[in-house]
């Protein structure tokens, strides 16, 4: 496949041999994006760990201080008594069994979906399809809960929620390209923060053992770690 000229000019300003500090990083991406349109902003955080094993699968969330510059949908499902709250809270979506009836005819146009405790056993049938997406509600990522106000105000506000996957990385969107590099560094350290933090006492060795950076189609840009507590 032929390397486009804005591809090869993309990559020509990237130096291979060299790892970048997060303040760098966050500036060149800016630089290297080819795209014509505001592009995403991502990490790629390899970790030493192992998936398979439960106490190791890393998950959770953080609140990015200048959000994602994404507006996400939200969808509620819950009791008629706090839909008002939903509604007023900002979500896009909020009801209950013709929701879950579109959701099994393949229907999943939303970013997040937040559910009450009690409506969780009248969804756990659509573990199948919300599991891949990862749309599944959960209380270790704050979409179960009964203050459904307080959770879709923490999701519209810059909320995310990161996991690793089987190959032991986690891909998180942390900005746009039309975001200040002090912004989108300020994003990066604070998903890198969280990640630290969720560091399992049964990993051993080391345990961040790869940060890259890139924007939509763009060439990765690989950060030092040396510069965080790991």
């Amino acid at each position: 496949m032929a390397i486009s000229k804005k591809r090869k000019a993309a990559e020509a300003k990237i130096d291979n041999n060299k790892s970048y500090t997060l303040k760098d990083a966050s500036a060149l991406v800016k630089q290297v994006n080819t795209c014509k349109f505001d592009a995403s902003v991502d990490l790629h955080i390899r970790l030493g760990v192992d998936p398979k094993k439960a106490d190791q699968a890393i998950r959770g969330t953080v609140t990015l201080p200048h959000g994602t510059g994404k507006t996400k949908k939200v969808l509620v499902l819950c009791t008629p008594d706090k839909e008002e709250a939903a509604r007023n809270a900002g979500a896009d979506f909020v009801g209950l069994d013709e929701f879950i009836t579109k959701i099994e005819g393949g229907w999943v146009d939303v970013d997040v979906i937040i559910a009450t405790p009690s409506v969780m056993p009248k969804i756990g049938k659509l573990g199948k399809v919300l599991g891949p997406r990862n749309l599944m509600p959960n209380p270790k990522t704050g979409t179960v809960s009964n203050d459904v106000a307080a959770a879709v105000n923490e999701v519209k506000g810059g909320k995310i929620a990161f996991k690793v996957d089987k190959a032991g990385i986690v891909h998180a969107s942390i900005g746009r390209v039309s975001f200040t590099p002090e912004k989108i560094a300020e994003n990066s350290q604070e998903l890198l923060n969280a990640i630290i933090k969720a560091k399992p006492s049964s990993a051993k060795g080391i345990y961040l053992k790869g940060v890259s950076m890139a924007s939509s189609m763009s060439p990765g840009i690989v950060i030092d770690t040396k510069a965080f507590v790991h």
